[in-house]
């Protein structure tokens, strides 16, 4: 088997990085309507919601942004099989984890699905970007 084909990445690498930037974009969208406070952000969420958001401390915010910004570039680094994607991806599972552990701890999670769901997809992704670095996609 040459060596190019043996770092050929399978079709499920391209769905996985293709899942992830969708993914991460959605959370930049949730992001800029939070951030600039949009009215189709407000109809999603309770009055009490949105004053839980707005009076979040802004290193939680910048966790937030930190988190999805670093996700998404990190998906189109693993679109472009960079290995500095790996980097991106640890930095977006930090900020999750600062994000998500303040958010539990303070008893904010209105929805453990979606918060438990958020922290597995974003240690998923670190694990399939370094096994996909460990396999030679990524150069």
């Amino acid at each position: 088997m040459s060596n190019s084909t043996s770092n050929k990445a399978p079709i499920w690498f391209w769905i996985v990085s293709v899942i992830a930037l969708v993914w991460n974009g959605i959370g930049v969208n949730q992001y800029l309507q939070q951030a600039y406070d949009t009215e189709s952000y407000r109809a999603m969420y309770s009055p009490e919601q949105l004053e839980i958001a707005a009076n979040m401390p802004a290193w939680v915010t910048a966790a937030f942004a930190i988190a999805v910004f670093a996700g998404t570039l990190a998906a189109i680094g693993l679109l472009l099989r960079k290995s500095w994607s790996v980097k991106l991806w640890l930095l977006s599972l930090l900020a999750v984890i600062v994000q998500m552990g303040y958010i539990l701890i303070n008893g904010y999670a209105s929805s453990i699905g979606m918060t438990i769901m958020i922290l597995v997809l974003a240690f998923f992704f670190v694990w399939f970007a370094r096994k996909s670095e460990a396999n030679g996609w990524l150069s």
